[in-house]
């Protein structure tokens, strides 16, 4: 990358800051001291320097005892009747996401999947804009006030709309981060956590939870876990992990005493070993295989409960459905546009009555999917059962978002083959939105 693109990206973290110091000066929710803290810490780091680029995997993790009960973001504060509106504090996430995604992502986005890699600048940028911490709260060094799973799928919805490969690769480590918070015990929160909260050189991590076998089922992992003493050997393979060469950090799955659990896996363990995964789509989240061979870790790295895979497995798949709605999105802006723009027969293909309604049903399918993903995380914070939602999410993203991205790819004809256009990467990207398992966490 030039120089001069360094410094544009430069130059357009410096204005999301300021547009977001402006914009968030008079949110209720940034009365909280400790809180508006935190976000001005961000936005001015950002705005002053940007941020390092995360180059050291395996850091070390000293183990610390923690302090009494872990921390939890506190429940969002119910709404006194039904209504999906994002609030003022949602529309700001949600509006600094869209930037990101519009004036970074998108961008960038071509020549990271040719490359199979995100640019560090984009990582420095999100980092900057504080995407990765919107899970943690203000008390373990991020900037959440409290659990919003809304503004966990608008932001996804938003970066997908850039690109979901870099979006996948970028929400990796927010995972992780996202997982501590929710789930881990006090010991750990003071041991894994401050990594990925480091303002110079923020961690990075994967939730491995997908492996290569037919009907993969989430719950039912072919990997192990034994208790050995104080320790817990691990066995298997994991698929599909992004950005494992560089992690700092894993979450895997793996069935412990007939349950399936999350382990935390530090990077350099003996036993552990990175390969080479790639995958037809999400190119730039560069994808690898996690091989666990008689990995032993402490049993005080067992991560949450049974009931807390389950719902880190519900959120994952809430995650992936939201990140459909935004390429889906994508796909949609373009094909209003292109089919308008372009002419056949001295007239644009819009007027064709099987193109028209090719682009209606997209706007359908992608208004439905979204009003169900809208509804599931609003049950979600008011701690009421979205699996039933959650189920209809997937089955929509796995059912209409890979037709979305063919039909999106067939209404430019020849040009939809091509890369010059982004439709055939959408296409293939939207595939993994209804099969894959982990990575994201909302």
């Amino acid at each position: 990358m030039s120089l001069q693109s360094k410094a544009s990206l430069a130059d357009r973290g410096q204005a999301f800051g300021m547009r977001l110091i402006t914009r968030a000066g008079g949110l209720d929710a940034l009365k909280n001291p400790v809180l508006r803290g935190k976000v001005e810490k961000v936005l001015y780091r950002s705005a002053k320097s940007g941020f390092r680029a995360q180059t050291v995997a395996g850091r070390a993790f000293a183990r610390k005892p923690g302090s009494g009960d872990s921390t939890r973001p506190a429940s969002t504060k119910p709404r006194r009747e039904f209504d999906l509106t994002p609030t003022d504090d949602q529309q700001m996430i949600q509006e600094a996401a869209r930037e990101l995604a519009t004036e970074v992502l998108r961008p960038a986005a071509a020549d990271a999947d040719a490359e199979r890699r995100t640019p560090d600048t984009v990582f420095e940028q999100a980092a900057a804009m504080g995407m990765t911490l919107l899970g943690v709260p203000a008390e373990l060094g991020g900037v959440a006030e409290e659990r919003s799973t809304v503004a966990g799928v608008l932001v996804m919805e938003e970066l997908a709309r850039g690109d979901m490969g870099l979006a996948v690769s970028i929400m990796a480590s927010a995972a992780v981060a996202n997982a501590l918070a929710n789930y881990g015990d006090s010991a750990q929160q003071a041991t894994f956590l401050p990594p990925f909260t480091d303002e110079k050189e923020p961690a990075g991590g994967a939730l491995a939870l997908q492996e290569p076998q037919p009907l993969f089922d989430p719950l039912a992992p072919a990997a192990t876990a034994v208790r050995q003493g104080d320790q817990l050997m691990l066995n298997g393979r994991k698929s599909l992990v992004p950005g494992a060469e560089n992690a700092d950090l894993f979450i895997v799955s793996a069935l412990l005493d007939g349950e399936a659990r999350l382990v935390i896996v530090e990077p350099g363990t003996t036993g552990l070993t990175v390969g080479e995964d790639p995958a037809m789509g999400l190119r730039a989240a560069r994808t690898s295989s996690l091989e666990l061979c008689d990995v032993r870790v402490p049993t005080t790295n067992l991560l949450g409960t049974a009931d807390d895979h389950l719902d880190a497995v519900r959120r994952a798949r809430l995650a992936w459905a939201a990140a459909a709605v935004g390429t889906g999105q994508a796909v949609l802006d373009h094909l209003k546009t292109y089919t308008v723009e372009r002419k056949a027969f001295g007239e644009p293909i819009a007027y064709r009555q099987a193109v028209a309604f090719t682009v209606s049903n997209i706007a359908i399918e992608v208004d439905a999917l979204r009003l169900v993903v809208w509804r599931a995380a609003a049950l979600l914070d008011a701690g009421k059962d979205a699996s039933s939602l959650i189920a209809q999410s997937r089955v929509l993203a796995a059912r209409h978002g890979a037709q979305i991205g063919s039909d999106g790819v067939q209404m430019l004809g020849g040009h939809g083959f091509v890369k010059e256009f982004d439709n055939e990467r959408w296409f293939r990207d939207l595939r993994a939105t209804g099969v894959l398992e982990g990575m994201l966490l909302v």
